[in-house]
C-alpha cells in the first residue's frame, strides 16, 4: 500500500508531503489545479520516462519519493528486489527515490540502494495499477491477459511447465545427437583410416619412454663394446687374472702343510679368486645389458620415430595415442549404432510432446471454465456503468506449436463489443475515453477477489457521465477498496462522497510565481467542497443539503 509520497519541484509544485491510508481516497480540485502533475509525479516515481519538462522552472532538480508498506513474503515486488540484490528488513517500508536533473539524466534508488529505471517500472507494475485514459497497461496490454485469467481462475499451470521444461530438454538431447551423428558421419572415412592406422600401430602408454631408454643403452652398449671385451680378456682369458689366482691358490695348497704360515696367504688368494669370480659374472651380465645388435637398434629408433611422427600428425602427446584411438572407435561406433539412439531419443520426445499436450488441453479447459465465470462477472458489472449495449468476451485462441511454453497453449485477450451487432475487438481499440474507463472497472470489480497489485489508481474514470451512472461507479470504487487502496481523481460528487480520505488540489499565485498543493478536507471542508462539485463556484444553501445527503447516504 501507498503510505506517502513527498514531491520536490516538478512542475507548479514546490514542496508537497501527502499521506495516505488504505481504502478509497478521492482527489478533487478545479481543471487545471494540478491533478495530473501529481500522477505525473507518481508515475516519476514508478519508472516513467524521465522528462526534464518536470522540473520546476528555475530549479536544478525535482524529486519524487514514494513510500509503501513493505511486500509480504511471496509478492511479486519482493522476488524482484531480492533477485536484483535489494534486501528489505522485516518491518522496513519500501522507500522509491527518483531525480530528475534539469540539464538531463535521472537517477533511481530503492531503500538508498542504486538502480535503473527499468527496474523502477517491473517493481512499480507490481505495486500500483494506474488506470487512465491513455493508459496502456494492466487490463489494456494484452501481454499480461492470460495471467490476470489464471489468477482469476486459479488455473494451475504447474504441470504444463514441468512439462514443457521435460519436452523442451528431451528435444535439447535429440537435437544435440543429432548434430555430433551428422558431424561423425561426415567424418566416416577419416575416422575409418584413422582407427585402422592405430589399430595396426598399436601404441600403448609409456611406450616413447621404454624405447628412449633402450635406445640410449644400447648407444652407449656400442660405445663401451671393445673396452669390455679388453676388460673379460684380462680377467677370464686363459691367461687372464682369475686363471692366475685359481692356479697360484692350487700350488700353494699343496704345500700349506709343509709350512703353516702359507695358510694366511693361502685364505688371502681365495678370497680374491672369490672376488674375482663375482667380478666376472656381474661384468657378463652388464654386457649382456649393454649388448649391441645393431639391427635391434635400428628397428627400436625406427618404431621410436614413427611413433612421435604419429602422435604430432594428430597433435597429441605420444602417450595419448592409446587413448586417442578408442576415442575415435567409440565415435566411428556411435555412427553405427547412431540411428538406434536417434530413434530412441525421438521415441522419448514424442511421449513428453503427448504429455505436455495433455497437460495444455487441461490448462485450457480450465482457462474456459474461468472464462465464462468472468465473462458473466463483467456482464453483471456493464448495465449499472450505462454500458448495458456492450458486451465483453474473454477469447482464448490456440497458439502455433512453435509458440507453445511454460504457460500453454492458448492465447488470451479481453475482448469487447460496444454496440449490438458490432465485432468483437481489443479493449482498447474500441472503447472511447470514458466508456474505456468504465470497462477497467467493472473488470476490475469482476478480478477484485483474485488480487493484483495493492494500490489502484483511476483518473477521472466518470468522466462524461453523472447522476445515476456515477453513483454506481462511486459504489463500485468503494467496493473495490474493500480489498484495495484505491486512490481516483474525480469530477463527480457522487464519488467523492464515497471516499473515506477526500484530498483537494489546488493553485495558487502570489502574483509572481504559481504554485500547485494538496490539502487533506476535514468533515466540514469535505461537506463545502461536494457543494461546489454539485453547484459551481457559487455554493449554495441547496448545494450544501445536497452534499449532506450524499455523504449520509453512506
Amino acid at each position: 500500500m501507498l503510505t506517502a509520497l513527498s514531491i520536490r519541484n516538478v512542475v507548479l509544485i514546490e514542496a508537497l508531503d501527502l499521506e495516505f491510508g488504505p481504502a478509497l481516497s478521492v482527489l478533487t480540485g478545479e481543471t487545471g489545479a494540478g491533478k495530473s502533475i501529481l500522477l505525473d509525479s507518481l508515475g516519476l516515481a514508478l519508472g516513467a520516462r524521465a522528462d526534464t519538462g518536470l522540473v520546476r522552472h528555475g530549479e536544478g532538480q525535482a524529486s519524487v519519493v514514494a513510500t509503501f508498506d513493505a511486500p509480504p513474503p511471496g509478492h511479486p515486488g519482493r522476488a524482484l528486489l531480492a533477485d536484483n540484490g535489494i534486501d528489505i528488513d522485516p518491518g522496513e517500508p519500501l522507500i522509491i527515490r527518483r531525480t530528475v536533473k534539469a540539464d538531463g539524466g535521472s537517477r533511481a534508488f530503492v531503500n538508498d540502494q542504486p538502480c535503473s529505471a527499468g527496474l523502477l517500472r517491473e517493481l512499480g507494475a507490481s505495486l500500483v495499477e494506474i488506470h487512465g485514459q491513455h493508459d496502456d497497461r494492466g487490463l489494456l496490454n494484452p501481454r499480461g491477459h492470460r495471467a490476470m485469467l489464471d489468477n482469476y481462475g486459479r488455473c494451475d499451470t504447474s504441470a504444463v511447465g514441468e512439462a514443457h521444461e521435460a519436452w523442451r530438454a528431451a528435444a535439447a538431447v535429440l537435437a544435440q545427437s543429432r548434430a555430433t551423428v551428422e558431424t561423425a558421419a561426415r567424418d566416416r572415412d577419416y575416422l575409418t583410416h584413422v582407427v585402422a592406422e592405430l589399430a595396426a600401430f598399436a601404441p600403448e602408454p609409456g611406450e616413447e619412454a621404454t624405447l628412449a631408454q633402450a635406445r640410449a643403452t644400447m648407444q652407449k652398449g656400442a660405445r663401451l663394446t671393445d673396452d669390455l671385451t679388453v676388460v673379460s680378456d684380462c680377467l677370464t682369458g686363459s691367461d687372464g687374472g682369475l686363471a692366475q689366482l685359481r692356479q697360484a691358490a692350487r700350488r700353494l695348497d699343496r704345500i700349506v702343510g709343509e709350512y703353516p704360515p702359507l695358510g694366511a696367504i693361502l685364505e688371502a688368494l681365495d678370497r680374491a679368486v672369490i672376488e674375482a669370480g663375482e667380478a666376472e659374472e656381474r661384468l657378463a651380465e652388464v654386457a649382456q645389458a649393454l649388448s649391441f645388435d645393431p639391427a635391434r637398434l635400428d628397428s627400436i629408433e625406427t618404431r621410436l620415430f614413427d611413433l612421435r611422427a604419429l602422435a604430432r600428425k594428430h597433435q597429441v602427446q605420444p602417450d595419448e595415442l592409446a587413448g586417442l584411438r578408442g576415442e575415435l572407435a567409440a565415435r566411428l561406433a556411435a555412427i553405427e549404432g547412431g540411428q538406434e539412439h536417434i530413434a530412441a531419443l525421438e521415441a522419448d520426445v514424442a511421449a513428453k510432446a503427448a504429455t505436455y499436450r495433455s497437460a495444455a488441453l487441461a490448462l485450457t479447459g480450465q482457462r474456459q471454465a474461468a472464462a465464462a465465470r468472468l465473462d458473466a462477472a463483467v456482464a453483471a458489472e456493464l448495465a449499472p456503468l450505462k454500458l448495458d449495449a456492450a458486451r465483453f468476451r474473454t477469447a482464448i485462441v490456440p497458439l502455433d506449436e512453435g509458440q507453445w511454453g511454460a504457460k500453454g497453449a492458448d492465447r488470451v485477450e479481453f475482448e469487447i463489443s460496444t454496440n449490438p451487432g458490432a465485432p468483437f475487438a481489443p479493449l482498447a481499440k474500441i472503447a472511447s475515453g470514458g466508456e474505456l474507463s468504465r470497462f477497467i472497472l467493472a473488470m476490475k470489480v469482476a478480478l477484485a477477489e483474485r488480487g493484483g497489485a495493492d494500490t489502484l489508481i483511476f483518473d477521472e474514470i466518470d468522466r462524461g457521465v453523472g447522476g445515476a451512472v456515477a453513483s454506481a461507479i462511486g459504489e463500485r470504487l468503494a467496493r473495490l477498496s474493500g480489498g484495495n487502496q484505491i486512490l481516483v481523481v474525480t469530477h463527480s460528487p457522487q464519488v467523492a462522497a464515497r471516499g473515506a480520505g477526500h484530498l483537494l488540489i489546488a493553485k495558487a499565485s502570489d502574483g509572481i510565481v504559481t504554485r500547485t498543493g494538496v490539502h487533506a478536507l476535514d468533515e466540514g471542508e469535505r461537506r463545502e467542497e461536494i457543494a461546489r462539485m454539485l453547484s459551481g463556484a457559487q455554493i449554495t444553501a441547496e448545494a450544501r443539503a445536497q452534499a449532506d445527503r450524499l455523504l449520509e447516504r453512506l
